[in-house]
């Protein structure tokens, strides 16, 4: 369990297939020492939870490895990243650990889309469209997780929800440099989706 505040930006060092299927297996260079990291340890990288099966240092600077499945590969943005891509990184959640942001499970639910940043002073307001299964899910004044960063949804218009991207965001995290039409991992509230499964129960 993570709380969508990002900790470090790594980087993707290689990837490598494994066997003929679409099973990938990633290294990914962070600043963490990972000295108190042990195998089998979870990390958040953009949004996805991923399980560390190995780890080292090259010259001055940690990785660590991290195999991902086809199912993973076809349901985030993780198939089409590539050497040098930039990754939002957190460590699992610890009990007594300050929730800065909210529960994030680093369990994506589908794969969304930059509509529109239009600068505000000194943020960007950021639209973004999500599939058709996960729009009501998103609630004004709700939680979002894009690309594993914890977000406070502002508006919703249909398919389509607007966050407010506040400078320190843009620099500690990879969204200061996206682009329009640049696909983010999403994970819904949990609480939006309990409350969403009550009511479909209800027959609402």
């Amino acid at each position: 369990m993570f709380t969508g505040i990002v900790t470090d930006i790594g980087q993707l060092l290689a990837v490598d297939g494994r066997g003929s299927g679409s099973d990938k297996l990633l290294r990914i260079g962070t600043a963490w020492d990972l000295a108190g990291v042990p195998l089998g340890a979870s990390i958040c990288c953009s949004g996805c939870c991923l399980t560390v099966t190995a780890k080292g240092t090259s010259g001055a600077r940690s990785w660590f490895e991290a195999e991902i499945s086809g199912e993973t590969v076809a349901r985030t943005t993780l198939g089409g990243w590539q050497v040098g891509t930039r990754i939002n990184l957190e460590r699992s959640l610890k009990l007594g650990d300050e929730l800065g942001g909210h529960l994030v499970y680093g369990h994506v639910d589908g794969v969304g889309h930059i509509v529109s940043i239009v600068p505000e002073a000194g943020s960007r307001r950021i639209v973004i469209e999500t599939p058709p299964d996960l729009a009501h899910f998103m609630a004004p004044k709700g939680s979002v997780a894009v690309d594993g960063i914890s977000l406070t949804v502002n508006e919703v218009d249909g398919a389509r929800f607007g966050v407010n991207i506040i400078a320190h965001t843009q620099e500690a995290t990879t969204i200061g440099a996206a682009q329009e039409g640049h696909r983010v991992n999403l994970e819904a509230d949990m609480l939006a989706r309990y409350v969403a499964r009550l009511m479909q129960r209800e027959g609402r």
